[in-house]
């Protein structure tokens, strides 16, 4: 199986060593997981979770923001943990599991929502950009950052791995983290002030129509995309109209782009050569990248269908991961509350 040479996770920033390197994530169900996941985040949470306690949950109740059907949020959510899992994800070595089975989550939001200034959230990018991209301006969207500061905080999260364009939704939690410590407990900080974890080198993966890969643009090629319907979506790739004969340049290519990301060192430059050397189609190009897709996704594709026969079993795995997850959550909120002054009596 052929792979590109992964970027190197040290040339992400690196947590403080005065507390637990705990890393944590989340990914969102709100359609097929596609190749811009994988290269983006998908493929570090693998590497992550072998090295590091994590936690890593499917984030349903984030996914509720844009996503109103729910069969397809529940296929997705177990389609998820299946991609997860096929791409080699151990739940011996680490947790995976639903946010919506962590009630504590939402309870630190709620505390959270009360110390947040609302400008703090107007000046959001990512929900002026989706909001720009003709999603709901609901409440819950314009909120995202306070829920996903507390899936952070809620594990004692310290490094998280995102995109860049995250980078701004990760102050917020900083900020959150820094606040209530101060407000509620400055001789005993409860939470640690997590560091993003942003891979500067990874690129931005191409759709089928040039943009960024993204649902959004409805221009993904699926990570278990197979058969006429992965063809399918390679062959319209986009391209320009350059006979075959000409000599091409690989690096404005759409396609090269892709090739990149899956082929070795020194197949890229075998590529590259014949893009220059003329003589060499697009619908060549199409047909390398198809074999390379193909073959890096083999040996994942065929555990996913293997898999895919016993749902039980990934059910219990969820299930097992949500014991752990609020079991670590509760080890925080239990000093929360106490902090905040509110009284249980169960």
């Amino acid at each position: 199986m052929s792979s590109p040479s992964s970027p190197s996770l040290h040339s992400a920033p690196a947590p403080s060593t005065d507390q637990p390197q705990i890393v944590v994530s989340g990914i969102q169900p709100s359609g097929t997981l596609h190749l811009g996941n994988y290269f983006g985040a998908i493929r570090q949470h693998i590497e992550l979770h072998k090295a590091f306690e994590s936690y890593f949950f499917i984030v349903n109740y984030h996914a509720l923001t844009t996503l109103n059907d729910a069969e397809a949020l529940k296929k997705y959510s177990i389609d998820v943990a299946l991609d997860y899992l096929a791409l080699g994800f151990d739940p011996k070595q680490s947790h995976i599991f639903l946010q919506s089975d962590v009630p504590q989550v939402t309870e630190l939001s709620w505390i959270f929502y009360t110390i947040t200034p609302v400008s703090q959230l107007e000046k959001g990018v990512s929900f002026k950009d989706k909001v720009a991209q003709g999603l709901s301006a609901n409440a819950g969207l314009f909120n995202y950052p306070i829920l996903q500061a507390a899936d952070i905080l809620v594990y004692g999260g310290s490094r998280v791995p995102v995109g860049a364009d995250q980078k701004q939704n990760i102050e917020i939690c900083r900020d959150l983290a820094i606040r209530f410590n101060e407000r509620f407990s400055p001789e005993n900080p409860i939470f640690p002030v997590p560091e993003p974890y942003i891979l500067e080198d990874v690129a931005v993966v191409p759709g089928v129509d040039g943009r960024k890969m993204s649902k959004s643009y409805n221009n993904t090629i699926g990570i278990f995309d197979e058969g006429k319907a992965l063809k399918k979506k390679v062959m319209s790739i986009v391209t320009d109209s350059t006979p075959m004969e000409d000599p091409k340049d690989p690096e404005s290519c759409n396609v090269y782009s892709l090739i990149k990301l899956f082929a070795t060192a020194e197949k890229r430059e075998e590529v590259a050569a014949a893009y220059r050397a003329g003589g060499y189609g697009y619908g060549h190009a199409k047909n390398e990248l198809l074999a390379l897709i193909t073959a890096h996704f083999a040996e994942a594709r065929e555990r996913r269908h293997e898999l895919s026969k016993d749902v039980g079993y990934v059910m219990d795995v969820l299930r097992e991961g949500g014991k752990k997850g609020r079991e670590q959550a509760e080890s925080y909120m239990s000093r929360v509350r106490e902090a905040t002054g509110l009284i249980t009596t169960y």
